[in-house]
């Protein structure tokens, strides 16, 4: 193959699509993966009695940028899975002792807004259109751009739009001008959750997650997640890209102020520009005075959460559960400020709860459920098999009073993964799951810079740079990252 050659680390969606644009322009691509499979955060893993379990992201949101990456090259998504909109689209544990199931039909909801506060269903169709609006520019003009200067942003559609993108509101403070009932602020403000920081401290720009929550839905890929994966290694391997598990790059070699190679225990891949889809501080670590920020720099950056995750098989099954369940039945701001305030493991936590096999029987044996928990946790915790143990007890107890089902004595299967795993299999700066919190001064070009300002053949993808953590931005980063590649390699003929 003609072109240039270029190594990629990191096997993850930010690292797989990056890989992809660039083979398919031609180049001579390897993605070096540390782990023995691939996906990065994006994992699974099959268990001797016959579960299926996804390691990481569980929500499929934004069906639209999967379909766009898709087609870029030739493919559909039903090309490789059968996506199914999930209904309703979760459900909720309230701390009055009440659960709601969130209908997927927007009548459903506006009637469900309605019972709660009379009025607020044509407040919904007119924040929600400001979220449309919001999404349309946010998703296809603001996070394809590199961020690389301020100056990227003053086009006129995007300065004319400014004032309406809401950049300088605070998410929580724009919610309350359209609605006051609690259950309904709790619902819009889930969301942003997965963005790691509190409403308070997100701008509201992010409304637009809740257009994607609402009128683009929650969807499942039958198969699980990985599915995803499968796709994005098929459409990598058909542009001639080669991936080789089980490689770990832990130095580099130099030639002047480029990187010259790449280099694990036993092997040394030469290449003409390196992409590292690890993590960004971790790789930084790597390069011997030349990295683009100080351990002081980092040791500021707010960090979204940590995970307590457990996957765990159940012999029977569990009325009560819907696929995805949110169990909002202890208040928000404890555990909040148990995360971001004053880090430590929280008194009672919020968590989630995910059971696959609602909806797809090929995740558990017959007559089985797949269940993986998940409790948002401050980053760079003491993590210890004993704290695990506890709050895996705390969620036990909580789902089998809200559903009125004893599951103690039907797990035939228990698997956890905390802090300390985050670091040991993904390298994870402080164990984070989720990134940098997108507070304001960590949007856009207040991100971790993509390129390295110092070395003029490396480049950074993935969750801690542009546009940010969670698979549709990390399926986006990557095209972006290409982009610059190539404008690189144009510059250099």
């Amino acid at each position: 193959m003609s072109g240039k050659k270029i190594t990629i680390l990191g096997s993850g969606i930010a690292g797989l699509s990056c890989a992809s644009f660039l083979a398919k322009a031609g180049h001579d691509v390897t993605i070096l993966e540390k782990n023995a499979t691939i996906g990065g955060r994006a994992r699974q893993f099959t268990t001797d009695n016959g579960f299926v379990f996804d390691m990481g992201p569980s929500w499929y949101w934004m069906p639209d940028v999967f379909e766009q990456f898709y087609q870029k090259f030739g493919h559909t998504t039903a090309d490789f899975y059968e996506l199914k909109r999930l209904d309703p689209s979760y459900q909720v544990f309230w701390e009055d002792g009440t659960g709601d199931q969130i209908p997927a039909s927007m009548e459903e909801l506006e009637a469900w807004f309605e019972r709660l506060e009379p009025g607020s269903a044509l407040k919904l169709r007119k924040f929600l259109k400001d979220a449309a609006y919001k999404y349309e520019v946010g998703m296809q003009d603001l996070v394809f751009k590199p961020s690389l200067s301020l100056m990227e942003f003053a086009d006129r559609r995007v300065m004319g739009g400014l004032f309406k993108m809401h950049l300088l509101s605070s998410f929580s403070k724009y919610i309350r001008a359209y609605f006051k009932h609690p259950k309904i602020l709790s619902l819009l403000e889930f969301p942003v959750l997965f963005l790691g920081a509190t409403p308070e401290k997100t701008p509201a720009l992010y409304s637009l997650m809740n257009y994607a929550d609402i009128q683009l839905g929650t969807w499942y890929p039958m198969g699980g997640m990985f599915e995803i994966i499968n796709a994005f290694e098929k459409i990598a391997l058909e542009q001639g890209v080669k991936i080789i598990t089980g490689e770990e790059v832990n130095s580099f070699a130099y030639a002047g102020n480029t990187v010259s190679e790449s280099i694990t225990l036993d092997h040394r891949y030469a290449s003409d520009f390196v992409v590292s889809g690890a993590d960004y501080r971790h790789t930084e670590t790597l390069l011997n005075g030349k990295a683009n920020y100080s351990d002081k720099y980092w040791d500021k950056r707010v960090m979204a959460p940590s995970s307590l995750l457990y996957y765990v098989g159940v012999n029977k099954k569990i009325d009560g559960l819907q696929h995805h369940n949110l169990f909002f039945d202890e208040p928000f701001a404890p555990h909040a400020h148990d995360i971001y305030t004053d880090p430590k493991w929280p008194a009672a936590p919020l968590f989630y709860l995910c059971c696959p096999s609602k909806t797809d029987p090929s995740v558990a044996p017959e007559g089985h459920e797949n269940l993986f928990f998940l409790i948002p946790l401050a980053p760079d915790l003491k993590d210890d098999p004993e704290k695990r143990e506890e709050y895996f007890q705390m969620m036990l107890k909580r789902l089998e009073q809200r559903t009125g089902v004893s599951i103690s004595e039907n797990i035939v299967y228990k698997r956890s993964f905390c802090i300390d795993d985050f670091k040991k299999d993904y390298n994870a700066f402080k164990g984070n799951a989720y990134g940098l919190a997108n507070t304001l001064k960590q949007t856009a070009f207040l991100k971790p810079k993509l390129k390295n300002k110092n070395l003029s053949n490396l480049f950074y993808t993935g969750q801690l740079t542009v546009p940010g953590p969670g698979v549709p931005p990390s399926i986006i980063s990557g095209e972006v990252v290409a982009n610059e590649v190539l404008k690189a390699i144009q510059q250099q003929n």
